[in-house]
């Protein structure tokens, strides 16, 4: 027998077998792996309501570094620090503590970092503050109430003068065509509107102010007028991710751009149906319009819904089809459900009130589903005054969602005013909100005192000599004004002063007390006075220490409008008052781009439930704005078969 020469073969692995600790193929869907594997170029992926694009974009960082890319060449773009964060951390528990080390964060925290890095370069102090808007409409109103008298009808509030100065910057429109469009009634007023813009913005460059519009503005200018800057963070962030794509504003989708001007690696995820935020100056036109931006451009579509049963999909497939503009898709889902989307008529509003407190009962008493696991969402805050009444008389527990925000509320407010001049002494808006707290001092006072705070001169003295609690509160900021003193200190010392002005200013003091101590608490994980005042005004709290220790540890029901719902999911939902005239608005009927728009709201609602959806709608709403009374269900609800959606009229029994 002849011996037989065995010859040895060593496997060679191709690129998509390659060995990677992560195992992509078997954690993602073909879509999704898609767009993990992408490395250079653009990327634009599509992603449909409840697709998985967290898990993707997760997975794209951490196969990104798993391919060799140092993390510090990531940037991770997205629209609250709470999405980076769970991101990032997500990515490190599948491969490893490496994915820490990308940048990740909000377009506006990230612009605040380079600005502090690069302010020399702009003229502007880098210890600078960051406006909120309650504190920009304060400064825009003082400046109007110079410039305007009271004699002078017809002239814009100071929030809407804020609006129109916003929505030209963000939209890099000039502010007559904002004006011209949205505020026509205020066109003969251009002329000053403007002027108190450009007062407003020397005001805060003068005193060392900046607010959000600003952190954009200021950073697409560094971009653009200086090329070794621009360069320089081009070739360090050289993968840039950006979530949301959608809710971008113009000048976010320029600064895309110029990061991008050494490589054009992005990746952007989006999904055109979810753009629901223009009135914040979003531009749907950025997602539709990115391949134009870079071109080359790859697109791919996450289409499979791990949320909804395919039920629901399909009825959130047949609005999507009456979009004009979009990208196709089609939803689709492995979960069935036998429970079909109902479209209920109500003889009024308190009977649509009546029927859904009751609905919620039966889903919660007999159908044992958790009210936490229960929304009912509305176009508008409203629109759910008459339900609110009819939970209260079934002692159904619920959390309405807006009003004001923990940092919002005055006690906080004031607890910052006084932070913040601690580090910038320029801040004349801060120093008038604390000096008015003081017995003694009114607007004229603090006026004359702003300009010699910060000097020794005698005419300081006299005032201190003749207000004894004035010479505190400038005692109090000149101990706490220590660069070694620790954040978490400074705040105390300040709550400390502040509470007896507290209690005399408030009732419920007790009950703000509580917020202090959150707010300590909160101060105490920072090494730096600055870092946390900015991290407070970019991404302020949402609940106060009363909302995260009491209400939200019981069941409750959740009433919600349809823009906070965005990005939530629930079992049950019911969008009430779904009536031609309310939703979609009468103010949409003659603005094509704003009825697709509201278009897209109803996907999003409609898109929230997992198996129970529920629609509803009055026929005796009356309109006071066109004087006629509401009855037909909303259009985006026409020519729907009953084979999609059920049609339910409510009988007494």
């Amino acid at each position: 027998m002849e011996n037989l020469t065995v010859k040895k073969y060593k496997l060679k692995k191709t690129e998509d077998e390659a060995v990677y600790k992560i195992d992509y193929a078997s954690e993602l869907n073909p879509a999704q792996l898609e767009a993990a594997k992408q490395r250079e170029g653009a990327i634009l992926v599509i992603a449909g309501a409840g697709s998985g694009k967290t898990k993707t974009l997760t997975y794209r960082v951490a196969r990104l570094i798993e391919s060799g890319v140092n993390p510090n060449n990531i940037l991770l773009l997205t629209f609250t620090r709470k999405a980076s964060q769970e991101m990032l951390s997500r990515a490190s528990i599948i491969l490893d503590s490496r994915c820490e080390q990308v940048h990740g964060g909000t377009f506006h925290s990230f612009a605040n970092m380079i600005l502090r890095r690069y302010s020399a370069l702009l003229e502007l102090n880098n210890n600078f503050t960051i406006l909120d808007r309650a504190d920009s409409e304060d400064i825009v109103n003082h400046i109007r109430g110079k410039l305007i008298t009271k004699a002078e009808k017809r002239f814009p509030k100071k929030g809407t003068i804020l609006d129109i100065y916003s929505k030209s910057i963000n939209k890099v429109t000039p502010s007559a065509e904002v004006i011209e469009r949205d505020y026509p009634q205020f066109l003969h007023a251009t002329e000053k509107i403007n002027e108190i813009a450009k007062l407003y913005t020397e005001y805060k460059r003068k005193n060392s102010l900046v607010d959000y519009d600003d952190l954009l503005l200021y950073l697409k200018t560094l971009l653009e007028v200086n090329e070794k800057v621009r360069n320089t963070l081009s070739n360090q962030y050289k993968y840039i991710l950006v979530d949301e794509y959608q809710d971008t504003n113009k000048i976010q989708a320029q600064i895309i751009k110029l990061l991008a001007s050494t490589h054009n690696n992005v990746m952007a995820v989006g999904d055109d149906s979810q753009s629901i935020y223009s009135f914040r100056g979003a531009n749907f036109k950025n997602i539709l319009e990115f391949p134009s931006l870079f071109p080359n451009t790859k697109i791919i579509k996450l289409e499979q819904n791990y949320r909804s049963s395919q039920n629901v999909l399909n009825l959130a497939n047949k609005i999507l089809e009456k979009a004009k503009e979009k990208y196709t898709k089609h939803l689709f889902s492995g979960i069935e459900s036998p429970i079909m989307p109902a479209l209920v008529c109500a003889e009024n509003g308190q009977t649509e009130a009546k029927f859904i407190a009751q609905r919620v009962l039966e889903l919660h008493e007999e159908e044992d589903i958790d009210l936490k696991d229960i929304a009912v969402l509305m176009r508008s805050a409203r629109m759910s005054f008459s339900l609110e009444i009819e939970l209260a008389k079934r002692n159904i527990p619920y959390r309405k969602f807006g009003g004001l925000k923990f940092i919002e509320t005055a006690h906080i407010k004031d607890i910052i005013a006084h932070l913040r001049v601690l580090i910038n002494p320029d801040d004349a808006v801060s120093y008038n909100r604390i000096l008015l707290l003081i017995d003694g001092i009114g607007q004229q006072s603090a006026n004359r005192l702003i300009p010699i705070l910060n000097t020794d001169n005698g005419e300081l003295t006299k005032y201190t000599q003749r207000n004894d609690k004035l010479k505190k509160l400038l005692t109090t900021l000149s101990d706490n004004q220590n660069p070694a003193l620790r954040p978490s200190e400074a705040v105390k010392n300040i709550i400390e002063y502040y509470t007896p002005i507290m209690k005399d200013k408030f009732d419920d003091y007790k009950k703000r007390q509580k917020d202090l101590e959150h707010f300590e608490y909160l101060s105490e994980k920072y090494d730096r006075l600055e870092d946390f005042l900015s991290d407070i005004a970019l991404e302020p709290p949402d609940s106060s220490v009363n909302d995260v220790e009491g209400e939200t540890k019981d069941d409750y029901l959740t009433l919600s409008t349809i823009h906070s719902a965005k990005g939530l999911e629930y079992k049950a939902v019911f969008i009430i008052g779904a009536v031609d005239g309310r939703f979609p608005s009468t103010y949409s009927f003659s603005h094509e781009e704003e009825l697709e728009e509201e278009l897209r709201l109803m996907y999003v609602a409609v898109t929230r439930a997992k198996t129970h959806l529920t629609i509803t709608y009055p026929i005796d709403m009356f309109d006071y704005s066109t004087g006629m009374v509401l009855s037909k269900p909303s259009r985006f609800l026409d020519d729907i078969p009953s084979t999609i959606l059920d049609k339910w009229e409510l009988e007494e029994e």
